[in-house]
């Protein structure tokens, strides 16, 4: 955390509005602070107005729904204090016995507002038990217990690492289970950096766009494809960027990129509604002053007011299809980034002529049957260079004095990526076809 002395250190600080990520353990969840708004965090509500000011990476304690700022003092305590241990476990019986407090005991304690710590400290001396437990055995049983009684939470920063953790974690069927580790490797193999221009195609609620804006620092440009009526962006709020990092991105159906592709895209179209509304208005006579004539005419006024919402949202649809065609008309991308619920191989091929030559790509999947067909279309294709299938292990380690060793529990894949580089190619081959994104729905099924 960064030393409270600074005056330029606003940065580092919550403010109202601002996106967190409350962390307990290995739990987290994202929120924004907005005030007297209850947030619901692991079977607790609170709210986060007492948060305004403090710096991320503060740890709190809940008490009757508000925050307050935990003390480094209070990071110890007598819970953690050593005393005297067994030389093993052989004599311990587990019989539900040992310990004397009872869960009514438990909860009067919690009634008269003791902390967690303290209510720790009570287990302790009522557990007959306890004194007999080896030094490693008790610093588990006060980890469990502090797992289940102490009401603190930790407020971060949202970052690319932490929100894929909390995904991957809560959630792993929105980001297709794309692990953090996957993700990491999909960034550096699409060479993503700031100023560079980007296609990106993901279904995985924004956190792959995220992660790419986050890369590139709010400099240089980024389009997401996205299939359907409209773009899915709620990881990006979580990330909680400034107003800048927006004016960097760009959206574009991917229905209409065979019409980018051959210069048949059509920005501008006809709206019928306004002359209708015209014709609509000449109708009514200043003369008709009933009840229902004045029903009808605010109607009428409804409707046109409806009317004009919808042209201005038309028109603001088609401003941002028209700038996002102005930075793909070039086909100078600078790299390429899939991951989607979708078979990968025609959106590959149908994205492909958007990259310059010597540029990377790298696609995601959860399963590696599609990238294999993938990889066998490009080599059958040509265009492409430095193809690689490839798949990540990973597996956490607890290190600790004398017990380091691994984590029983792992993750049991991370997907696959399939990366490679273009290269200039010359004119394709009689008969070869091309993937065809005129209808949407061709590109809706599901591995």
């Amino acid at each position: 955390i960064m030393a409270d002395n600074g005056d330029d250190d606003s940065q580092y600080r919550m403010k109202e509005g601002d996106y967190v990520v409350l962390k307990r353990g290995d739990i987290f969840k994202a929120a924004q602070i907005v005030a007297k708004k209850k947030v619901i965090f692991e079977k607790q509500w609170f709210f986060l107005d007492n948060a305004v000011g403090h710096l991320y990476n503060s740890t709190f304690e809940i008490h009757s729904g508000q925050l307050q700022l935990k003390k480094t003092s209070d990071t110890g305590g007598s819970a953690d204090s050593k005393e005297a241990a067994g030389v093993d476990n052989r004599n311990i019986v587990d019989d539900g016995k040992s310990q004397k407090l009872t869960r009514d005991d438990i909860e009067m304690l919690k009634e008269k507002g003791l902390k967690g710590q303290e209510i720790i400290q009570q287990l302790i001396d009522n557990s007959s038990t306890f004194k007999d437990k080896t030094e490693y055995a008790q610093d588990k049983y006060i980890k469990k217990k502090k797992k289940k009684y102490e009401n603190s939470v930790t407020l971060l920063k949202p970052s690319c690492r932490i929100l894929a953790m909390m995904y991957h974690g809560r959630e792993p069927g929105k980001i297709c289970h794309l692990r953090y580790d996957t993700l990491a490797q999909m960034l550096t193999l699409a060479n993503i950096h700031a100023g560079s221009k980007v296609v990106v195609f993901e279904t995985c609620a924004g956190l792959v766009l995220g992660a790419v804006m986050e890369r590139m620092g709010g400099f240089g440009s980024v389009v997401q494809m996205y299939p359907g009526g409209g773009p899915v962006r709620a990881g990006v709020d979580s990330f909680g960027f400034p107003a800048h990092f927006h004016h960097t991105l760009h959206e574009f159906p991917l229905c209409r990129v065979n019409a980018l592709l051959n210069g048949t895209l059509e920005a501008a179209g006809k709206d019928p509604g306004n002359s209708r509304a015209v014709q609509r208005n000449s109708v009514w006579r200043p003369e008709l002053l009933t009840l229902r004539a004045r029903s009808q005419r605010s109607q009428r006024r409804g409707r046109r007011r409806d009317e004009q919402e919808k042209k201005q949202r038309l028109d603001e649809r088609r401003k941002k299809l028209s700038a996002a065609a102005a930075v793909l008309e070039g086909r100078n991308a600078d790299g390429l980034v899939i991951a989607s619920r979708f078979h990968p191989c025609p959106v590959l091929m149908g994205l492909l002529p958007l990259l310059a030559p010597s540029r990377p790509f790298v696609v995601y999947s959860q399963y590696k049957e599609p990238l294999v067909e993938c990889y066998s279309k490009l080599k059958e294709q040509g265009g492409t260079v430095n193809l690689q299938l490839t798949n990540t292990w990973l597996r956490h380690y607890q290190v600790l004095p004398n017990r380091t060793h691994p984590v029983l529990l792992m993750s049991g894949g991370g997907g696959y990526l399939l990366s490679g580089t273009t290269v200039a190619s010359g004119p394709s081959k009689p008969g070869q076809s091309k993937p065809c994104f005129s209808n949407c729905r061709t590109c809706d099924s599901a591995v």
